[in-house]
């Protein structure tokens, strides 16, 4: 333990792997998110709330990918941080924005299902695109707050086995009380666990009404069925196992206060699966993809664009129909 009360451990544990992962997360992720962008940006028009909902998660992820490359750096160096005690906060600002805001539009996504589905005649059903937009600047100006308790104390501290070395981490373990890093904790779990219930109740009420609908019209819930469901493997695949981690921390710092050595492998466990987290800017694009038939049905022919293209460069003789339609195709109602 450091003179600060805090436990800090080395990255040698870490290194041979975290950056490995956060590199092939970022790579995947600004190609999923890019192609995504560019579809919601010059293909899906006109907009629909749910497009406003989707390309405003796009936008989450990709303030991650623009914060993961000096995470990666950090993770190379053993946890060494050079870009100083200003970055690492806006740094740590910006992975969690990313978390409480992906949460955020993942939770109103489902909601969304749930409504159209269960409650197809309810008023939330014929907002505007305008009224949605204001609803996301609100859920951004939520999220803001909540991330920015991350802005109001430095997150720097020596490394505990080297000197020379400067740790810049949100959720070093403290053992003494303290009430910014406190109410960040609560909020770490709080930002999780209920939207989590929320997503499951409107997953469970969609199955319901799966069994009482007529057979002419399972196909439209059992498609809304298959967007809840792929938000709730983002919420378990991703932000599930850090918060699982967090607690078991807490618990384990609570019953032997003072012994860091019992804590490392816990530490270790808890950055594995923090990394885990970002793994949502990968797994989000498969949540445009089932959320709206129009995005399904730009990918799949930009999918074809391509093949063409490479047809054509290895001589074959491309067909006629061209990418170019995609733009020609109407947007439908997302269900």
């Amino acid at each position: 333990m450091n003179k600060s009360g805090f436990c800090l451990f080395d990255g040698q544990a870490l290194t041979p792997l975290l950056p490995l992962l956060l590199i092939l997360e970022t790579g995947v992720g600004i190609v999923g998110n890019g192609v995504a962008l560019w579809i919601f940006c010059f293909y899906l028009k006109p907009w629909k709330t749910s497009t406003v909902l989707l390309l405003n998660l796009a936008l989450a992820d990709f303030m991650l990918l623009l914060a993961l490359p000096f995470r990666t750096s950090y993770y190379l160096r053993q946890k060494d941080w050079i870009f100083g005690d200003a970055f690492c906060r806006i740094n740590l600002f910006m992975l969690a924005l990313n978390r409480t805001g992906s949460i955020f539009f993942l939770t109103v996504v489902a909601l969304d299902r749930y409504f159209k589905v269960v409650h197809p005649h309810s008023q939330i059903n014929l907002l505007s695109v305008r009224q949605m937009i204001c609803a996301a600047c609100g859920m951004w100006t939520l999220a803001t707050g909540m991330a920015s308790l991350i802005l109001t104390e430095s997150h720097l501290f020596p490394n505990q086995t080297q000197d020379a070395l400067t740790q810049c981490d949100s959720f070093a373990i403290s053992m003494y009380s303290a009430s910014v890093s406190y109410w960040y904790y609560v909020l770490f779990l709080v930002e999780f666990f209920v939207p989590l219930l929320v997503t499951l109740f409107c997953a469970t009420a969609v199955i319901t009404r799966l069994h009482k609908r007529e057979l002419d019209k399972q196909t439209r819930i059992k498609r809304a069925l298959v967007c809840l469901c792929v938000v709730v493997v983002v919420f378990v695949v991703c932000f599930l196992p850090s918060k699982v981690t967090r607690i078991a921390i807490w618990v384990t710092r609570a019953s032997h206060e003072g012994d860091c050595e019992r804590l490392r492998n816990l530490d270790n466990a808890f950055y594995f699966t923090v990394s885990i987290t970002y793994l949502n800017s990968v797994l989000d694009p498969l949540v445009y993809f089932y959320s709206s038939p129009t995005f399904r049905r730009a990918s799949r022919r930009m999918v074809s664009y391509i093949r063409r293209k490479r047809r054509a460069s290895i001589g074959e003789k491309p067909r006629e129909s061209g990418f170019e339609e995609i733009s020609n195709s109407h947007s439908v109602e997302m269900l």
